[in-house]
């Protein structure tokens, strides 16, 4: 198991979810070179620590014991690291409290250190709200690996914070090291909203969901071929994003039973938003969650899936698979999974290590949607 080495801590951390052999660490240089920093400027028991988009817990449970400690970030896989990357190290009681991005965080906070997060809508977001949350004589301290650290987003921490001062590359790492100063409170940009002709939708769009500003092309290729007129069914919507395909099931479908899940507590709390817009008090589950890890077996007839191919900056099908696997385990007998993917990807020839079936229903030149039979 990866030993992370810190001035405060020595831990035993694993990613999540966790992958038998996995090559990935679930912290790098740049987890490093911030709790290094945070240690030569001094750091009392007392101190009120925030830590923003911290993908597996290595800077909160490195903490845990030496501040209090506020974790805030976009990803239940996160939330999930970070609990049990504290029990693994005999953490579970610590006083580290985790806020979801979809919800604000309340300070004072002495100390704010930041993974530059992929989406930098999402940074942009948490500096925005950051205004009033700050101690006295406070400090923002964002970080990441070089070749992931747009200049963009030095310009935000100046533009919401102030000025700011970039660190020398350290393994490949760099800090940005903001200043706070006295600004003005500004309006957020986000959510954002774009309209969808078919089916009519007005989509709302938190900061860090999928293609806020408008249809990806995958989802665009797969509305016209969902499924019409099955009946009574239970049907998910599994990496729901905004909402949109099972929202436009449910318009089509009136008489199934939707759930909504996805590991992103701002698309759930867009999807959460967009249902009600478009559906009212029509009941749903709308949840985050781990995939379908804890939907109980044989409980669902449809699964409708426009997988990632991606994790934070990692890309791979690893994901992909996982829900596949996932959504067999919860379908019924004879149930479907239907999927919409790049035809480089070579989901059919993985799905039929799965299924017993599997049809190709449409194809784009770029995508193709299949569907999967147990």
């Amino acid at each position: 198991m990866p030993i992370f080495a810190t001035p405060f801590a020595q831990l035993e951390l694993l990613r999540q979810p966790e992958q038998q052999d996995d090559p990935l660490q679930a912290f790098d240089a740049a987890d490093e070179y911030l709790l290094n920093h945070l240690h030569e400027q001094g750091l009392a028991a007392d101190t009120r620590v925030l830590v923003l988009n911290d993908s597996f817990g290595a800077l909160a449970a490195s903490l845990a014991s030496c501040a209090q400690v506020t974790s805030s970030g976009d990803s239940h896989l996160g939330c999930i690291a970070l609990q049990r990357n504290l029990a693994r190290n005999g953490l579970a009681d610590s006083a580290v409290r985790f806020v979801p991005a979809s919800d604000r965080v309340h300070g004072p906070f002495d100390r704010v250190l930041i993974r530059v997060p992929k989406t930098l809508a999402l940074l942009e977001e948490q500096l925005i709200r950051l205004h009033g949350q700050l101690a006295p004589d406070a400090t923002v301290v964002a970080a990441g690996m070089v070749k992931h650290l747009p200049h963009a987003a030095g310009d935000l921490l100046e533009k919401y914070i102030g000025p700011m001062q970039p660190s020398l590359a350290v393994k490949k790492a760099r800090l940005l090291i903001a200043t706070p100063v006295d600004k003005p409170a500004v309006a957020s940009p986000y959510p954002t909203r774009y309209e969808l002709d078919q089916p009519r939708l007005m989509l709302i769009n938190h900061a860090n969901v999928f293609c806020r500003e408008g249809l990806d092309i995958g989802t665009r290729a797969f509305l016209p071929h969902l499924p019409r007129s099955l009946g009574a069914l239970k049907v998910a919507d599994l990496g729901c994003g905004n909402g949109v395909l099972g929202i436009a099931y449910a318009l089509a479908n009136p008489q199934a039973e939707l759930t909504l899940v996805d590991e992103s507590y701002m698309a759930v709390q867009s999807a959460r938003e967009n249902w009600q817009a478009a559906l009212g008090e029509r009941p749903a589950d709308i949840r985050a969650g781990d995939g379908l890890a804890e939907q109980p077996a044989d409980s669902l007839d449809l699964v409708l899936c426009n997988p990632p191919f991606h994790q934070q900056q990692v890309v791979g099908d690893f994901l992909a698979w996982r829900m596949f696997v996932q959504a067999r385990n919860a379908l019924v007998k004879g149930g479907e999974l239907w999927i919409v993917g790049n035809r480089h990807l070579g989901y059919h020839a993985k799905l039929k290590r799965l299924f017993r079936g599997v049809e190709q229903v449409a194809a784009t030149p770029k995508f193709v949607v299949l569907k999967a039979s147990r």
